[in-house]
């Protein structure tokens, strides 16, 4: 039986999600969110620009019930460039002067992008959506703008972190905004600084939505019992320079100095793998730090589970690029883990340090350090911070609160 297109009712109840990569191991806020707006009764459909990579996939990508569509050059190019070829022919003012404006910024990237938005409409117009909201400044941002362009369709879109920072050149960024409906990130931190950098009305179109996480999800041990065999101080993060792990391990080679009793598990995968092992050789770590390679969300859940304590020290890199809010953390609070990181971008805004985490001046190994010891010395710091971080998460970071404000925006075309 062939599948039965969707009436023009359906297609304007449904938001197109454009993605660089799905599924994608280390974006699991959009995975998480995706599957909350949809248990909420929205209508998805996934857009990716590139094809999967072959890293491990969590589990719960197999309850996603929305269409996925590959719009990879490097899979598709002949069904995109006839795409683009019949939208040149059926609308050519606006597809030669929407090119035209790609062209002016002088970047073969961009005008990949265009041509993979030429796609991307021509798959809309049998299959319609009624609002685009992509994830990420960057690739995603760009596609959405570009059939915005050419076929008028409303979309938003949430700024993160790197694509703020580092990625996305101002003029692109300032065009991006400007043509969407709402522009979303991920911390007040961000926020303020895009309201600087392009000298926005702070009661415009830009908001706030904070990375939620369903804390049912994850397993909530109070008071912690202590298991058996050395504490574990567990870090979870891909393996780059922003993150601060370079930092955890000199922290690491200090406690040992000091004769404390201690696990390190870092899970993840990233550039700086072979840098961080050879420095744990030098130190002499590896009986005490484990770097586990990246795993899928489930087992994670279970790392969390058993650790005593969740270390992120994380830092402004060499280019500028920094973190939002790192997931990770929330996740660690939700289950029960007290949480030691810094105050980059917007962590105080999910931390208060002595009160639900601890935080430590960022590239301070020493200060780091001692903040890990006091943890593995007092279970009852442990208990009390973990207990006010798990309500803190209830209340302010759920998954249900944030996408909720996105079917808002999704069903109105901005914010009410």
């Amino acid at each position: 039986m062939a599948e039965r297109s969707p009436s023009k009712a359906e297609g304007a109840t449904t938001a197109g999600y454009i993605v660089t990569t799905w599924p994608r191991l280390s974006q699991t806020f959009v995975l998480n969110e995706i599957l909350t707006l949809e248990e909420r009764g929205q209508r998805l459909r996934i857009f990716s620009l590139k094809d999967p990579g072959g890293e491990p996939v969590h589990a719960e990508v197999a309850k996603v019930r929305a269409k996925v569509t590959y719009v990879s050059l490097a899979s598709r190019r002949k069904e995109v460039l006839r795409a683009n070829a019949r939208l040149a022919r059926e609308v050519p003012l606006r597809y030669w002067g929407t090119l035209l404006q790609a062209a002016r910024f002088r970047s073969s990237g961009i005008l990949r992008r265009f041509v993979q938005a030429g796609y991307l409409v021509d798959l809309l117009d049998q299959e319609p959506v009624g609002h685009l909201h992509a994830h990420f400044a960057t690739g995603p941002a760009l596609v959405a703008m570009f059939a915005h362009k050419l076929r008028g369709i409303p979309y938003t879109f949430t700024a993160h972190a790197r694509d703020i920072y580092v990625d996305t050149r101002p003029e692109l960024l300032r065009a991006e905004m400007e043509q969407a409906n709402a522009v979303v990130t991920v911390s007040e931190y961000n926020r303020r600084h895009l309201l600087d950098q392009f000298n926005l009305s702070p009661n415009g179109k830009l908001r706030c939505i904070y990375n939620g996480i369903d804390p049912g999800r994850f397993q909530f041990r109070w008071p912690r019992a202590s298991d058996p065999g050395p504490p574990v101080i567990l870090s979870v993060s891909r393996l780059v320079e922003k993150k601060g792990l370079a930092d955890l391990i000199e922290s690491a080679n200090i406690l040992h100095q000091r004769g404390r009793c201690f696990q390190m598990e870092i899970i993840g995968e990233g550039s700086l793998r072979e840098a961080l092992q050879a420095r744990v050789r030098q130190l002499g770590l590896q009986d005490r730090v484990n770097l586990l390679g990246p795993l899928p969300q489930e087992l994670v859940r279970v790392a969390y589970a058993r650790a005593a304590i969740l270390a992120l020290p994380c830092v402004i890199g060499a280019d500028g690029d920094r973190d939002g809010i790192p997931t990770v953390l929330m996740e660690a609070m939700a289950s029960g883990l007290p949480v030691v990181s810094t105050p980059v971008s917007g962590i105080p805004e999910l931390i208060e340090t002595e009160r639900d985490g601890l935080l430590v001046p960022a590239k301070n190994p020493v200060m780091l350090a001692g903040a890990l010891e006091r943890l593995l010395h007092d279970p009852h710091l442990r208990d009390g911070l973990a207990l006010a971080a798990r309500t803190k998460i209830a209340d302010r970071f759920t998954i249900d609160r944030s996408c909720e404000q996105l079917r808002a925006l999704f069903q109105n075309g901005g914010w009410r």
